[in-house]
């Protein structure tokens, strides 16, 4: 049985979930970004009892998982835009030249094993769209060689990359389209430092209010990720990289944002519960034993279901997962409409994303946006993973080994994000 309490006064909370109990203290001299805390909207979870579960309970072991040959690899396209990798200043341009590079050392052994994988990939029967991995010109990326961090990608280019993914994905009117002037003086870095501001219809029903809360959240992730591993030292043939407090205030801190920054950190625990729940209803697929996380080692591929199955164990004694079933019930017509244009969205912004300058921002820009992609196909394929056969491929539902990576390096990150937030916390109070 799962216990679980919170209690709240005006100067303290303490929450026990599982066993791990936590106290923050909460004080009115604080910047208001720390003062995040309480019931999401259009859930009924709290920012406390996500904070205790991810950081005691999933970021660990997820962080173990993602580091397993199954799921360091991702196989990306190298081709994209040159226009969008123009910059004025030469020096920032070779700055974020060197820092945005993919590394694509790979051993031969992993080249032969990559092989390998494709025909047994290959021999499995697949009754999904691939997207496009299977491209003549992708390749496999080591993500470890690649860690998601600050590139000095920047400007105009940048800029226009989120301007495109909200202007044409976010289900809004475009009179409360708010851009922030990408030519303003800013040591803003990266195409995902850039902020947009959009203030939420009160007419949009839950289906797209829902879906622009999911852009913004993963904008807010991938923002934390950037600010939390940033180039803060590059000197003697070495780059020192760590937490940026300005850089992080700047996109948070209400004072600094009109009062969007909790709006938008609020958008990302959103996003970390509807990816919650799709494990927690994907669980039953990879619980079966036909489902084998195929490397080419018995060794390595039991262990990493293992693990793989640990954290949906962990999921399913969450008590408070988001309700997806409010969304997508009206008329069957609509509601199919509605998810049509839901795949369609996300197919356009994995395509704005190849438009992007920066190999690095690139990669995993693609990669958390088919991990949540994965998320959503999920969640509308309830009645499919439920009549799965235990010991046969299904044609109703199945996954890519490329959508399985992409679904878990995405969560990854949102657990990530969510564990560097409690960093930046303990960083500001040091700064008072």
């Amino acid at each position: 049985m799962c216990y679980f309490t919170v209690l709240i006064s005006e100067t303290s909370y303490s929450c026990s979930y599982l066993g791990v109990a936590g106290k923050v203290s909460l004080d009115n001299n604080v910047p208001a970004l720390l003062q995040l805390t309480g019931v999401l909207d259009d859930c009924f979870c709290d920012v406390e009892s996500i904070d205790i579960f991810n950081n005691f309970k999933i970021y660990p072991r997820i962080k173990k998982l993602t580091e397993r040959d199954y799921f360091r690899y991702y196989r990306v396209r190298a081709a994209y835009s040159q226009a969008a990798n123009t910059m004025s200043d030469v020096a920032e341009c070779e700055q974020a030249k060197e820092l945005g590079a993919i590394n694509s050392t790979l051993s031969n052994q992993s080249k032969e094993a990559f092989a390998d994988w494709a025909r047994h990939d290959d021999a499995q029967d697949h009754f999904c769209e691939l997207d496009d991995e299977t491209s003549p010109d992708a390749e496999y990326v080591d993500l470890l060689l690649n860690p998601e961090r600050y590139t000095g990608y920047k400007g105009p280019s940048a800029w226009r990359v989120w301007n495109s993914i909200y202007e044409e994905n976010c289900f809004k009117p475009r009179s409360v389209y708010r851009p922030l002037n990408p030519l303003a003086p800013s040591r803003g870095s990266c195409i995902f430092m850039n902020s947009v501001f959009i203030a939420l219809s009160p007419g949009l029903c839950l289906e797209k209010r829902v879906f622009y809360r999911l852009i913004s959240g993963l904008h807010s992730s991938i923002n934390i990720h950037l600010c939390a591993q940033y180039l803060v030292d590059e000197g003697w043939g070495r780059s020192v990289w760590g937490p940026n407090i300005r850089e992080f205030r700047q996109r948070f801190d209400m004072a600094e944002t009109k009062g969007e920054g909790t709006r938008r950190l609020k958008n990302l625990y959103f996003l970390y519960l509807i990816e919650l729940r799709a494990l927690y209803k994907v669980a039953p697929y990879f619980e079966r034993a036909i489902v084998n996380l195929y490397t080419g080692s018995a060794q390595e591929d039991g262990e990493t279901k293992d693990l793989l199955l640990q954290i949906f164990n962990e999921i399913k004694a969450f008590p408070m997962h988001f309700d997806e079933k409010s969304m997508f019930a009206g008329h069957k017509l609509e509601a199919k409409t509605l998810k049509e244009e839901f795949r369609l969205h996300f197919k356009n912004i994995s395509r704005i994303m190849d438009c992007v300058g920066c190999s690095k921002c690139r990669l995993w820009g693609k990669l958390q946006t088919q991990g949540l992609g994965t998320a959503l196909k999920i969640l509308f394929s309830e009645k499919e993973i439920k009549n799965l056969p235990e010991h046969s491929p299904s044609k109703g539902f199945q996954l890519t080994r490329q959508e399985i990576v992409a679904l878990m390096n995405g969560f990854g990150r949102l657990s990530t994000s969510i564990y560097q937030l409690h960093n930046f916390r303990l960083l500001l109070k040091e700064k008072r």
